[in-house]
């Protein structure tokens, strides 16, 4: 029997998953997810993600691994999670009735072979008052988050556009990600 592993232990990647009633183990990989500045937002993804994949692969080879990561990018400077009130607060004003992109990158581990790909959304944000912003931050929802929302939560009512992959900016472009395992071998029951 073929074993799909995740190799995250994010909510929203793992309920994806689930929505595709695949048989599946998580395996959280404590990884480095530093990264060199200089890289594109595309290589940052895909690097990270692989990073996070390979751990878990090197320990299960015979598995199919998957490694997601994801990253927002405005105006060409990243905005990774939130380190507190202050930090959420100044990513959200910035991204205030404006249009960011949103890339996730995933890494695939097959007995055989790595894939590596990553999909670009462009979302636009609604102009936010202080208030809005604020509200959202004592929910406590920006915490875990790259640029500090999560689309399909409370942030939701941030976005006026989305040009893309949904799926992509809550952590994991389902369809192509499905493509890509069966690609590698896996086999789908449908």
């Amino acid at each position: 029997m073929q074993r799909l592993i995740l190799a995250s232990s994010s909510p929203r990647r793992k309920e994806l998953l689930e929505n595709l009633h695949l048989n599946f183990e998580i395996s959280s990989s404590n990884v480095d997810e530093s990264f060199d500045p200089k890289l594109t937002p595309p290589e940052i993804v895909m690097e990270l993600a692989a990073r996070k994949a390979r751990f878990i692969a090197e320990k299960q080879p015979n598995a199919y691994v998957i490694g997601s990561d994801t990253v927002v990018e405005l105006n060409g400077k990243i905005l990774g999670k939130p380190q507190d009130h202050h930090d959420a607060y100044s990513m959200l004003a910035e991204l205030s009735g404006k249009t960011h992109s949103v890339f996730t990158g995933v890494s695939i581990f097959s007995p055989t072979k790595e894939t590596q790909f990553y999909e670009k959304t462009d979302v636009t944000f609604w102009e936010l008052s202080h208030e809005e912003i604020e509200f959202y931050i004592q929910s406590g929802e920006p915490f875990d988050k790259a640029g500090s929302y999560g689309i399909q939560q409370l942030g939701s009512y941030f976005v006026r556009e989305i040009k893309g992959d949904y799926f992509a900016v809550v952590g994991l472009p389902v369809a192509r990600t499905v493509r890509e395992l069966k690609k590698s071998g896996y086999l789908f029951p449908y």
